[in-house]
């Protein structure tokens, strides 16, 4: 093949916005040159090539347009630390089956012990199957609400996973408490989300102001939910609680200077 016509079929695959036959078409052309593959093969493996870097780039949107405050995986999650958790329940969780069936997930526990990291690691797994997914905290979440209401309501209802980090950690008044309420209502049965709180179920009607507003809620969200109750210490504390104990441990079996 002459490199006037090789340079027109590449400028030609620019135009047509096919960059991920472009990336492997001189790799691709060569096995063909060498007679190790057919044109039919040659054919199969470059469009092979072009769905796969359609699909990178669609994940990669979907991650950018989710808002993670980091993107960590499951991988990196350490259940050594956290031995409490049945990690089968993790993994299947991350299997997304709870996606198809519009359940939630709530992850309880104090701060540090992984909630939002296991939260962060499902929502992930979501974008890299092709899912919309959106994460916000609570205060974002509520101010959104109440300052774009029936633009943001629409936004916030039509994501196939929704994630909800902080529940909890600042009171709602009355207006926010029915915002929240008339999202989870909007959402029920019909779009997964998954919430992160450092309060119990029986603290919610503080957290509402309300009891009855409370009970609403978690009535909708508790139908079809798998609750993970994580009560370890703190991950982000553990260097410097082995720290403070080591110099604890020294001071103890120090010499007396009396």
């Amino acid at each position: 093949m002459s490199q006037l016509v090789l340079q027109r079929i590449k400028d030609n695959l620019v135009l047509l916005g096919l960059k991920g036959i472009l990336s492997g078409i001189d790799a691709s052309l060569e096995e063909v040159q060498k007679e190790t593959i057919s044109y039919t093969d040659f054919l199969d493996r470059v469009l092979e090539e072009e769905i796969s870097c359609r699909q990178d780039r669609r994940v990669q949107t979907l991650l950018k347009m989710s808002r993670f405050p980091y993107l960590k995986s499951l991988a990196e999650f350490n259940f050594s630390f956290q031995p409490q958790i049945e990690e089968p329940i993790i993994r299947e969780l991350a299997s997304l089956s709870f996606l198809e069936r519009k359940e939630n997930i709530i992850f309880l526990g104090p701060p540090g012990v992984g909630k939002t990291h296991l939260a962060v690691a499902i929502g992930i797994a979501a974008c890299q199957k092709g899912r919309k997914v959106y994460f916000t905290d609570m205060d974002k979440l509520i101010n959104d609400l109440k300052n774009w209401n029936k633009k943001k309501m629409w936004f916030y209802q039509r994501l196939s996973l929704l994630v909800i980090d902080e529940v909890g950690y600042l009171p709602l008044d009355r207006m926010e408490s029915h915002l929240f309420f008339k999202l989870v209502n909007s959402r029920y049965e019909t779009g997964s989300t998954i919430l992160t709180s450092n309060k119990s179920f029986t603290e919610w009607g503080d957290i509402f102001g309300d009891a009855v507003v409370a009970s609403a809620v978690l009535d909708r969200l508790l139908h079809h939910a798998t609750v993970i109750n994580i009560r370890g210490g703190s991950y982000r504390l553990k260097d410097k609680n082995a720290l403070f104990s080591q110099k604890e441990l020294t001071k103890r079996t120090e010499p007396s200077s009396a």
